[in-house]
C-alpha cells in the first residue's frame, strides 16, 4: 500500500463524501478521517471554516494544500496518486479528454441539474429548508432519465466501464448518481443494473463505503489513518 501520511479527508455520510473515500481506497492510500457531516453544525466551526470557507464537505488536505468539491477531490487524487499499476485516469490525451467529458457530464447533468434539484425540493429531504416543489422534483426526475440515455448508449457496446476496460474515477461519480437515483425512485436504464452490481463488488467500493459511515453516538469524530 502506498503511504501518504499527510492526507486528511473531512466528511462522511453522503453520496458526495463517499466519492473521495472510494478513490482513496482504490489507490491504496492511507489517510486520516474527520467524520463530520453536512448541516450538523460541524462545518460551521471556526476551525473548519478556516480550512473551507464554503463550509461544505468533503474537503481533502494534502499537506498544506486543501481542496473541496467531491469531483475535484477525486480528479486531484486520480491525477496525483495514480501509478502505472493502479490508475484512475487515462494517460492518452484524447482518452483523457473523454474522461473529462464524462466527469463534467455526470456532475452537471446527472447530479446538480437533476438529482440535487430533487433532493433540494423534496418534502422528505431538503424541501423544508429550500421550499417543497413537487412539480420541480418530477421534472428533474424526467430530465435525469432523459440524460441517462447517454450512459445507456455507452454501456450498450459491451464495455465494462465508461472508459472501456479501464475503471476510472468517472465510474465512481456515475455509481454514486445511479445509487442516488435508485434511492429516490427515479429508476435507471436496464444495462446500468449489471454495471452497478459489477462495480459494487470492487474491494475499493466496499472499503470506501465502509469509511463513509457516520460515527455512532459517542464515537470520536477523528478516525486515525
Amino acid at each position: 500500500m502506498t503511504t501518504a501520511p499527510n492526507l486528511t479527508l473531512w466528511g462522511v455520510g453522503t453520496s458526495r463524501t463517499v466519492r473521495p473515500h472510494w478513490a482513496l481506497a482504490e489507490l491504496g492510500l492511507k489517510y486520516e478521517t474527520y467524520a463530520i457531516g453536512p448541516r450538523t453544525g460541524e462545518t460551521k466551526t471556526a476551525e473548519y471554516t478556516k480550512l473551507n470557507p464554503r463550509q461544505k464537505v468533503p474537503l481533502l488536505q494534502d499537506g498544506d494544500f486543501a481542496i473541496g468539491e467531491s469531483a475535484a477531490i477525486v480528479a486531484y487524487l486520480s491525477r496525483t496518486y495514480s501509478t502505472p499499476n493502479v490508475s484512475l485516469i487515462p494517460e492518452e490525451k484524447q482518452q483523457y479528454a473523454k474522461w473529462l467529458e464524462w466527469c463534467f457530464f455526470i456532475v452537471t447533468e446527472l447530479d446538480s441539474t437533476s438529482l440535487y434539484v430533487m433532493r433540494r425540493h423534496s418534502a422528505n429531504a431538503l424541501g423544508p429548508i429550500y421550499g417543497v416543489a413537487p412539480e420541480v422534483v418530477a421534472k428533474a426526475g424526467e430530465y435525469f432519465r432523459e440524460q441517462l440515455r447517454h450512459v445507456e448508449v455507452a454501456l450498450d457496446d459491451g464495455r465494462a466501464f465508461l472508459m472501456g476496460d479501464q475503471f476510472t474515477s468517472a465510474d465512481i461519480l456515475l455509481t454514486t448518481c445511479l445509487e442516488w437515483a435508485i434511492a429516490y425512485g427515479v429508476g435507471i436504464c436496464d444495462n446500468a443494473h449489471p454495471y452497478l452490481e459489477r462495480i459494487k463488488t470492487r474491494p475499493g467500493y466496499l472499503r470506501g463505503t465502509a469509511a463513509n459511515v457516520p460515527p455512532a453516538p459517542g464515537e470520536p469524530v477523528r478516525r486515525p489513518a
